[in-house]
């Protein structure tokens, strides 16, 4: 017998089995008081030493493992049941609230059926009295783009549209603390805006910590810009797209890539194929272009030459002082300084409140589940080629810094 297989004089192999013979009467009765339904936990049984055959027993370690097992699927499975049962009662209270309207529906999700209790929606924050006259203080928080969590892009024109419509409100304050975002998003807002003030109704802004590139774009739709003394704004310019050429990196590794696909141009920007002038041209051709409309819709805001502007739009970043040097901004203050302001500029005697609306995403079963899911996705193509997770994190970074970028080109 080889030596992974030799018993010692206890009948254990050396790979940690015990062996029993078939036949023993000993372990018949073990085998009978398990059957039985008696505690096996302190149970005595000996091996026989002439064995011919080798029978691998679970030990009571595995059992408790199994149990355990058991244990952690009965406790999902109340979660689940829970948050269903938490859902419905939700449902139900919403559908027997009572006291003061809402000016506005505070859900993302349009859904009417089961599931979307589960889906993702903006807290309910403040409820307005009818017939009384607010301010409405809109925050842009985030990175303008479709929806992340605190940033919605329906969310916020569902907002706008509906404050147009509301005979109590009076104004819009925007609070507006963006990096900026997708050209399209933010171009979406500023219409948005320029439709509430045909109205007759005023929208002023004021900056935060960060108003660059979209966040001031969005900013040109109010007739009043404040901005706080730390701001940051500016960074009036485009970006059309990021290239990564890895063909050199590929090859180095021996890997080959190759996308079929016809138009000679339908694969630019992807990392197996190097960048040709022409595709430089066509993506600089879009940037110009998204360039020339932010260049136009400053100079229409602020009353500047179109000349002027493309002097301060390198895509640098002004501090407030700056931005107020150079006619970007109107003033430098407080929020509560832009309300006075706005009171008594437009409202001069009335009485009014200001009301908060901002978007925060309430987390849910359902994002909760999304984001188990995408934490157990498999490895990404950067890991299946070998490379370190460090490649990715730099190729795949979201935009940190002041941008207002166009992303079409991702929807190849």
């Amino acid at each position: 017998m080889e030596d992974n297989e030799n018993t010692n004089d206890n009948g254990v192999t050396d790979n940690g089995f015990i062996e029993e013979n078939s036949n023993s009467e000993e372990n018949k009765a073990f085998e009978d008081s398990n059957a039985s339904g008696k505690n096996t936990d302190s149970v005595e049984y000996k091996v026989s030493e002439d064995s011919s055959s080798s029978v691998y027993y679970k030990s009571m370690e595995s059992k408790k493992v199994m149990d355990s097992n058991k244990s952690g699927k009965k406790v999902f499975v109340a979660v689940i049941v829970l948050s269903i049962i938490g859902g419905l009662l939700q449902l139900a209270g919403k559908k027997n609230e009572g006291g003061q309207p809402h000016v506005i529906s505070s859900s993302s999700v349009k859904k009417d059926d089961f599931f979307s209790m589960f889906n993702k929606k903006q807290k309910d924050k403040w409820v307005h009295e009818k017939g009384v006259g607010y301010v409405a203080r809109l925050v842009v928080s985030g990175v303008i783009e479709d929806e992340n969590k605190t940033y919605n892009q329906q969310w916020i024109l569902d907002t706008i549209s509906e404050l147009k419509e509301d005979a109590d409100n009076k104004g819009i304050a925007l609070f507006i603390n963006s990096p900026g975002g997708g050209v399209y998003q933010a171009d979406e807002v500023y219409l948005a805006l320029l439709d509430y003030s045909a109205s007759g109704k005023p929208v002023y802004a004021y900056m935060g910590p960060l108003a660059a590139s979209g966040g001031y774009y969005i900013s040109c739709g109010a007739k009043y810009i404040m901005a706080n003394r730390n701001t940051l704004t500016g960074s009036i310019g485009v970006l059309a797209g990021q290239f990564v050429d890895a063909t050199g990196l590929l090859e180095k590794m021996g890997i080959k890539s190759e996308t079929i696909h016809a138009g000679k141009n339908k694969n630019m920007g992807s990392f197996n194929e190097p960048v040709t002038d022409e595709q430089r041209r066509i993506m600089q051709s879009i940037a110009d272009e998204c360039y020339d409309q932010f260049v136009q819709i400053v100079s229409k805001a602020r009353g500047m030459p179109v000349s002027s502007v493309r002097s301060l739009a390198d895509g640098r970043i002004y501090t407030a002082k700056q931005a107020k040097e150079n006619f970007l901004i109107d003033a430098i203050g407080s929020f509560d300084e832009l309300v006075e302001y706005m009171g008594k500029t437009e409202f001069a005697g009335e009485v009014y409140s200001v009301e908060d609306f901002e978007y925060e995403e309430e987390p849910s079963f359902y994002s909760y589940l999304t984001g188990m899911a995408a934490s157990l996705k498999g490895p990404s193509i950067f890991s299946s080629l070998g490379l370190p997770p460090q490649t990715e994190s730099a190729l795949t970074q979201s935009v940190p810094y002041p941008a207002y970028f166009y992303d079409g080109m991702l929807s190849n």
